[in-house]
């Protein structure tokens, strides 16, 4: 088990995985767990920082998705993305609304103003490009926060709370769209969070490798194979860590391509 380890809950966006290899990028170790994690369940999993991703919903209707109550009592540093920066505003005191005759609704490229003393933005460009896709505008941002970023629509594309250590964009930081985008995420992992950045795929792959091992032991074992790339991966990891001791059985999925 990793030491640190960042928390991505996934609000249903599209991009959560991606978030989770940005954060793996910058060798910090990262999971990516559903919404409905509870307020002890992430207790125990103990992480540096929370990552709120997106989500095609609108954080004011009666039955969107919403994390675990009291998990802004935690005292971790959290980075909301798009629909995870509303949740911030919409649970901290401000107010979210659906925009209104086209203010503040943005999709695609857009030139973007960022104020550089804000740790998030931290030694990038005054203004770049970042990449928008939301409908719902922050009317009121809470208080404690500051705006730190805006668009020639929209005056609040990222907001901060660097006492909390709580921060909100608008737009999406992962995508190749976003210049700078995975600056932001590892400023907001080493600058906020105080990631040492000590993880590496590699090393996941070999301790593994030795898990694998120490569980089998002498045992024989048999694991189904698809050919997809959940499987194919468990088939390397069980090759190199118990060899002729692995046996596997294809499953016919039925897929045909």
């Amino acid at each position: 088990m990793q030491n640190q380890k960042v928390l991505i809950l996934n609000f249903g966006g599209q991009y959560d995985q991606l978030i989770a290899r940005r954060v793996r990028e910058c060798n910090v170790y990262c999971e990516v767990k559903p919404y409905t994690m509870t307020l002890s369940e992430i207790r125990a999993f103990d992480p540096i920082g929370i990552i709120f991703t997106g989500g095609p919903d609108s954080v004011y209707k009666e039955n969107s998705y919403h994390p675990a109550e009291g998990i802004f009592e935690l005292g971790i540093p959290i980075l909301g993305i798009c629909y995870g920066c509303q949740l911030l505003a919409h649970h901290l005191g401000g107010m979210v609304t659906a925009a209104e005759n086209e203010n503040a609704r943005e999709y695609g490229k857009t030139l973007t103003f960022y104020d550089n003393s804000c740790l998030l933005f931290d030694g990038l460009d005054e203004e770049s490009i970042s990449w928008m896709s939301h409908g719902d505008y922050m009317k009121k941002v809470p208080d404690g926060f500051r705006l730190v970023a805006r668009s020639g629509k929209c005056p609040n594309v990222a907001i901060c709370d660097e006492n909390r250590k709580y921060y909100g964009v608008q737009f999406h930081p992962e995508v190749n769209h976003t210049e700078n985008g995975t600056t932001m995420i590892r400023n907001f992992l080493y600058k906020v969070c105080g990631a040492v950045g000590d993880w590496t795929m590699e090393s996941y792959m070999y301790r593994c490798i030795e898990e694998i091992r120490s569980k089998v032991g002498n045992d024989k074992v048999l694991l189904a194979l698809s050919g997809g790339v959940d499987s194919s991966v468990c088939v390397a990891l069980f090759v190199e860590a118990v060899g002729s001791q692995l046996t596997c059985v294809f499953v016919d999925h039925g897929l045909r391509i």
